[in-house]
């Protein structure tokens, strides 16, 4: 391609489109195995149980410490398979392109996603883009299938929590909601910060053999405190969380505290929340905090019967409830 930009030409079917699909997304995401001239790939027999997911992803800026929206729509998808026990093997990628963002952009953001698909896996197995006049997208929205085969030996569902189950998580929780509010630059603050997206599937993966697991879920939009909710709400138990205990670094809460934000409700993209029965906890930490994605894993709350609420106890002792997230306190995160 020798345009700088892309143009609304890019989209209509014709030689620049050829040029862009075979210049930036084949260059990075054909796979010869896969490759038709029919509108349809057929894929090989998968063995085993065959679970599904989809995604869309958005983010602004498009690259920010940490990471980027091309590596983060595959950690999305990978993790959203990981934590329901499935090793990812398949992918579909439909890109909407804003006319006018820079082309060297777009190959540095779909090359990512390549090399982190790579890097879990799996293979983009179809594809399609689409081209949007400038000031109708967001630069460029990814939206994403996987499919994975089911490697969990055992039935990862919320319907098996019960009281006296404990909560972990697997690291820090805010840093890709912060990082990415301090890369857009607002309210003269900067830092540090790096987002925590990455993929989860060694720290699911670490932990699939064990009876005692019976939950996970990755703390995407709405973070820890609305996975809770979503756990108490399916079992109408409590989920108690210490907060003494609830891993949270300091630039995460110096943010927060300046800004009125609440690191329970904030995006993460490479964490794991669990739950497991009381006496396979040990094991599970013991087994991500022997990982480099986890060394900062902790156990973080219990479950207790009744009432169906998110509770808090303090530092100081007291206990208060967390109420369901209303508002969106920091759009296009992931």
């Amino acid at each position: 391609m020798n345009e700088e930009r892309i143009l609304l030409a890019h989209g209509n079917g014709g030689r620049f489109m050829r040029e862009l699909i075979g210049d930036i997304f084949a260059r990075h995401l054909a796979n010869p195995a896969l490759d038709t001239d029919a509108d349809a790939v057929h894929l090989p027999d998968l063995a085993g149980d065959i679970l599904v997911t989809t995604d869309g992803f958005t983010v602004q800026p498009i690259e920010f410490p940490g990471g980027n929206l091309g590596s983060l729509a595959v950690h999305g998808v990978v993790n959203d398979l990981a934590v329901a026990g499935a090793q990812p093997r398949y992918f579909t990628l439909s890109a909407i392109i804003e006319e006018g963002l820079e082309v060297a952009l777009l190959d540095r953001l779909v090359a990512s996603f390549a090399a982190a698909a790579k890097e879990n896996g799996a293979v983009v197995a179809a594809g399609d883009t689409k081209v949007v006049r400038h000031g109708e997208g967001g630069g460029l929205y990814l939206s994403v299938a996987g499919i994975g085969v089911r490697a969990a030996k055992t039935d990862l569902a919320m319907k098996r929590i019960a009281p006296g189950d404990v909560v972990l998580v697997s690291g820090p929780i805010g840093d890709h909601g912060v990082s990415v509010m301090l890369a857009r630059e607002q309210f003269g603050l900067s830092g540090g910060l790096r987002s925590d997206s990455a993929s989860v599937l060694p720290l699911a993966r670490a932990a699939w053999d064990l009876p005692g697991l019976k939950f996970m879920r990755d703390p995407t939009r709405g973070g820890l405190a609305t996975v809770c909710h979503e756990i108490a709400h399916a079992t109408g138990c409590s989920v108690v969380l210490r907060q003494g205990d609830v891993p949270v670094r300091g630039e995460v809460t110096a943010v927060c505290e300046m800004l009125g934000y609440d690191p329970y409700f904030l995006a993460c993209e490479g964490r794991v929340v669990a739950v497991a029965a009381a006496d396979a906890a040990a094991e599970v930490l013991a087994r991500w905090r022997a990982l480099p994605e986890g060394m900062e894993a902790a156990i973080i709350g219990r479950i207790e019967a009744g009432a169906g609420r998110l509770i808090l106890e303090t530092e100081l002792g007291g206990r208060r409830v967390l109420e369901e997230l209303e508002d969106d306190p920091l759009p296009r995160i992931c």
